[in-house]
Parts: C-alpha cells; structure tokens; sequence
C-alpha cells in the first residue's frame, strides 16, 4: 500500500480549504442589484410643439397652482395593482421625479394652447391673475386585473375666482389606457398617453368655465 507523503498530504488539505473558504465567501456575498430604470412623463411631442391660440384682450389670466397628489401617489414610485385597495410599486423602474412635479409644465403647456386665457403663469410668480386653477392626483396606476395590464390616470381640478375665491368649476378627469406589454416600460407608455388624454380634456374644461365667467 501506497503512504502518502505527509507534506503533500498538509498541501492538498490547505487546498481544498481554501476552496471552501472561497466558495463560502462567495455565496455570502450578496448578489448584484441591477440599476434602476428612470422614466418621465412628457405629453405628447405633437401638442408640445404645437402653437398656442391667440388669446382675446379680455382674456384672463390664469394662475396655476402646483398639483398636489393622493396620499401613495406623492412619491417618484411607479404604482401598481394586483388586488382592490393594495398599491405596489417597482423595485427598479422609478419615475425622474414624482408625478406631480412632472405634471406642473405640462398642465401650463396644455392650458395655453387653448387660447382661452392671456397667459398661464405656473406658481411661484410674482404675476397677477384673475383666475387660478387647483389639481390633484387622484390615482395613477398601472393594473393588472385582466390582460392586458392598462394604465389608469385620474385628475381632480378646481377653477377658482383668485379674487373672491368662489368655485367656479370643478371636475374629475380620468383616462385608462391598455399598455402595449405587461412590464414598466408598457406602463410608462401607457401612462403618458392617459395623462395627455386627460390634460386635453383639461384645457377644455377650463376654456369654457373662463368663457363662461367673462359673461357673468
């Protein structure tokens, strides 16, 4: 029978431990978390290229408040639903800022395409106005009830008499859009066009509350 040289024996055992340790070390290390997607909400490139009707010299001008948003949707995570009354968001998929901020610019840019008022100046402004509009995020959300999956935007606006503060208007806009693919990306997709759908509507609404307030 064959005795192994001690020697050899203590270098092939110090081996082999080193495997373990190394493969021990290994599985404690934790695994890489993929990067975060960033997304944002943009409207559409056509109405952002689009030119604003001129405004009549009665026109007023409307002060527009930054939007506020429903408790679950004030933070830059993507939403979404599964189940009634339980919000999810994406681990890795993010919006550039929260929906509201990104909101603020593009409600003024839908608003002044309607030529329905002097300006729309978006606070904080030293600019006077006559009118100023209130917003809010109701939802915006991504389900997953039924395939497809679609995008659901819902906005809550006031139109008030800066100078009295009457009410003079109020509405709740909603658009559902199908996304394309049951993933974040179909989502983002999804979300920009319910939130132009929506803004459109918007600026509607409130050409004619400003029409009708002229004529009081």
């Amino acid at each position: 029978m064959m005795i192994m040289p001690v020697a050899r024996l203590l270098r092939l055992s110090g081996a082999a431990i080193l495997v373990m340790v190394a493969g021990a070390c290994s599985a404690l290390r934790p695994a890489a978390t993929p990067s975060p997607s960033f997304y944002a909400l943009q409207g559409a490139p056509a109405a952002a290229g689009r030119a604003a009707a001129p405004a009549p010299s009665t026109a007023p001008t409307l002060i527009v408040n930054p939007p506020h948003a429903a408790a679950g949707f004030d933070s830059p995570h993507i939403m979404y639903v599964r189940e009634a009354h339980k919000l999810e968001y994406f681990a890795h998929s993010e919006w550039v800022d929260t929906p509201a901020r990104m909101l603020a610019p593009l409600l003024v840019a839908a608003i002044e395409t309607s030529g329905a008022f002097r300006a729309a100046v978006l606070t904080p402004s030293a600019a006077a106005g006559e009118l100023r509009l209130d917003t809010e995020i109701v939802r915006l959300q991504q389900e997953f009830g039924s395939p497809p999956s679609r995008v659901r935007f819902t906005l809550r606006a006031y139109l008030v008499e800066d100078k009295t503060r009457r009410v003079l208007a109020w509405r709740e806009f909603e658009a559902a859009v199908p996304a394309a693919s049951d993933d974040p990306y179909g989502g983002v997709v999804a979300a920009n066009r319910a939130v132009q759908t929506v803004l459109e509507d918007l600026a509607a609404f409130c050409a004619g509350a400003a029409r009708g307030w002229r004529s009081d």
